[in-house]
This record gives C-alpha cells, structure tokens and sequence, in this order.
C-alpha cells in the first residue's frame, strides 16, 4: 500500500536537501513541538509542528525554518507540512485518515532502530534522507521502539489528477487545531 516514491518528483526535491531540512528540525527548540490532538490514538509521545495547514503557510513556523519552508513553498499543492516527532517507546494505533485529494509524504530526518510504519498489510522503517509515500485514509499505524525521538517532515500533497487543494472534511478537534496553527 506503499506507493514508488520515484513516481513522485517532489521526492527528488526534498531528498537533496534533507540535511538541510534535518538541521532545522534539530535547531527547534522541544517546546516549539505541539501534542498531536488526537490523543486517542497514542496517548502521549506525539508532536508536531506545524509549517502548513489547508495551503497555507504558518509565517511565524516558517521563519524559524526558512529553507524548509522555502523547499515546501516549491512544491505544488501542498495543504499540510511540517514536522512529526515521536517519543520513544510510542505506538500510534490503527487508524484511517480523512485526506481523500492527498497523499501523505514522510521524510526520514532523525530515525533511530526500532522505528517503522504500517500501512495496510505493507510494514516499512523510515530511513534517514528517505522518503515514504502513501494512502493516508488507508489503514496505518507507526511505533518507536527506540530510546530515541524519532523525527520526519511531514507533507500532503495533491494526488495526480486533482488539481486544485480542496477542503478535505477533517474531524473537529484537527480543524480546531489546525486553525490553531495559522492564527499563531
């Protein structure tokens, strides 16, 4: 349920500069990172922060990662981006996602042993400077296993033949979240 990143030139973008983009996801401060909000589905270990939301970029995330968000502001049809840490020892449970226009794109930036995703009946682990892609509102979920925080960049975008980014009907506690984010 995995698709072939190299179908994907946005891949090709975001693996040439993910030392870049790496270094500024070390240089953000821990409290930078916000709690995911859908806490049913891992309790505590996720965060996020957030560079994107619905299209739009979150100016004051962005100033803080200016190539990041540079890169991003490249790529077409963007409507989520930004980076996802996992504590150790966290396991996201099972879920299905509501993004039907997108598909969702991880970076590997910092991923210790121990770190993977499932999605569908496929199980792969992140790799640093490598880039997953699939089907969001297909059955998923991830666990770090590790001592370590395990850290990616984040991104929707358009899935080939919608051209235009379009609302998504998100659960309420994400839109609240997500409005959050860009009146920060």
């Amino acid at each position: 349920m995995f698709l072939d990143p190299a179908e994907f030139e946005i891949t090709s973008v975001l693996e040439s500069s993910w030392q870049q983009i790496r270094d500024e996801y070390i240089a953000l401060p821990n409290d930078a990172f916000d709690p995911w909000v859908q806490r049913r589905m891992y309790g505590k270990g996720w965060s996020v922060y957030g560079l994107f939301a619905d299209g739009e970029h979150i100016d004051g995330a962005c100033a803080k990662c200016p190539k990041t968000a540079e890169l991003i502001r490249s790529i077409d049809g963007v409507s989520r981006a930004g980076f996802s840490r996992l504590a150790p020892h966290t396991h996201i449970k099972a879920h299905v996602g509501w993004a039907v226009s997108v598909y969702r794109l991880h970076l590997g930036l910092v991923v210790p042993q121990g770190c993977r995703l499932r999605v569908s009946n496929d199980t792969k682990r992140w790799e640093e400077g490598k880039c997953l892609i699939f089907d969001d509102t297909v059955d998923h979920e991830a666990w770090n296993d590790s001592d370590q925080i395990r850290g990616i960049l984040l991104l929707d975008f358009l899935r080939p033949g919608i051209t235009e980014l379009r609302e998504d009907e998100a659960p309420e506690d994400v839109r609240r979240f997500v409005e959050s984010l860009k009146n920060q």
